[in-house]
């Protein structure tokens, strides 16, 4: 297999073709900073891909969304409605990879490296159905816009949202297995702090012990958890779920912790209101407190996103959908469950889907790969659905 980067692929990539474009940025290292000590950063990826967009006519810049945070927005002028196309370009860290990370090669019309499915893949196909948009024939007005700290805060998608961005509807090329997803969950994370008192083991008389209280709520937690299955589901997203994400506590085996703090999670259904969520997560402990007087805790909500969904029947859904059948896929309609940066757009008044190649188990893997058949495949609905337009 030729090296990713030689002169072969790199003009192929120029060209617009969809599975060199995803070898070349595989072979880009782009690891999200927060995450790895080292980690490159979006800074190498945004040249390069503002690079190609100006190469085929898109009004292009490169903007700072934090301090070493590079977004890419191009833009294209067209007719009819504004259509933005969206993807991240960072990637997790490589630690325990059990192939090269970014050889960009590809075995088996597999290519494997880290980013490939999360999501270069995705990238590589909006920029192929964008330089064919550039090219020749009809379009809508374009924006591709390629953002900074997805796998961490979304700082990208945030400063894009927030620098006033305007379109009429937006497809996030997240890895789907290619189908359209039109709703996706969101999350509450929230930390309970429970308070005992230092004490040798030996004295129970003095000792109070925030393990245990800690605990205790989180087994009464279960019947909360069992409520939300009785509420009703979301046609694609079905229901709500709550796990514990960590606990920490406590000194020595022979000594009554003084303290406890569970991180919890909250999985959330589109229109959720967060705060609402916390006054479920403390009616919880209250009950138990009427059982436990000498229980002390609090809870406190750290960050949240929520859940957005784009109704089956929009002309978003429908076109994605009918685009998809053209070219020979089944059309499939799905929920995410993962929260992802969609969220940001449908919230500014975007409507926002998610629809791309790779399968969502691949990503973060030890061996993450993606079938080039469907980065083609993919870059063919883009193009379809926007000629479309």
């Amino acid at each position: 297999m030729p090296n990713p980067m030689n002169d072969e692929v790199l003009a192929a990539a120029r060209a617009g073709d969809a599975v060199a474009l995803a070898q070349v940025m595989v072979a880009t290292p782009s690891v999200n900073p927060v995450l790895a000590e080292g980690g490159a950063g979006e800074s190498e990826m945004a040249d390069l891909t503002a690079g190609w967009l100006r190469h085929w006519g898109f009004e292009t810049v490169i903007v700072t969304a934090a301090p070493g945070r590079l977004n890419v927005v191009g833009s294209l002028a067209g007719d009819g409605p504004t259509l933005l196309l969206n993807g991240h370009l960072d990637t997790v860290g490589v630690d325990g990879m059990s192939i090269p990370p970014f050889s960009g090669e590809i075995v088996d019309g597999r290519l494997l490296g880290r980013g490939s499915c999360d999501m270069k893949g995705g990238v590589a196909a909006i920029l192929a159905a964008a330089s064919r948009l550039a090219s020749t024939g009809r379009r809508p007005n374009l924006i591709v816009a390629l953002t900074a700290d997805e796998e961490h805060a979304s700082l990208g998608m945030a400063h894009l949202v927030g620098s006033g961005v305007k379109a009429d509807l937006a497809i996030v090329c997240e890895p789907t297995s290619l189908a359209v997803m039109p709703a996706h969950k969101g999350f509450v994370w929230i930390a309970a702090d429970f308070q005992g008192r230092a004490a040798h083991g030996s004295r129970p008389e003095i000792g109070i012990d925030a393990i245990r209280h800690a605990g205790l709520y989180l087994a009464a937690l279960d019947s909360y958890a069992s409520s939300l299955r009785a509420r009703p589901a979301h046609p694609l997203l079905q229901y709500g779920s709550l796990h514990a994400g960590t606990i920490t506590g406590g000194s020595a085996e022979s000594v009554y912790p003084e303290s406890c703090s569970l991180l919890l999670e909250r999985r959330t259904m589109p229109g959720e209101d967060p705060t609402q969520i916390v006054r479920e997560f403390q009616s919880v402990l209250d009950a138990l407190l009427e059982r436990e007087p000498a229980l002390s805790a609090t809870l406190e909500m750290t960050l949240e996103r929520p859940g957005t969904d784009v109704p089956e029947s929009s002309p978003l859904v429908r076109g994605l959908v009918e685009a998809a059948v053209v070219h020979g896929l089944q059309g499939k309609i799905e929920g995410m469950t993962a929260w992802v940066d969609a969220a940001f757009l449908n919230q500014a008044g975007i409507p926002a889907v998610c629809f791309g190649p790779g399968d969502i188990a691949q990503a973060h893997t030890k061996d993450e790969w993606i079938d080039v058949g469907e980065i083609r495949a993919c870059a063919d609905v883009l193009e379809t659905f926007a000629r479309a337009l």
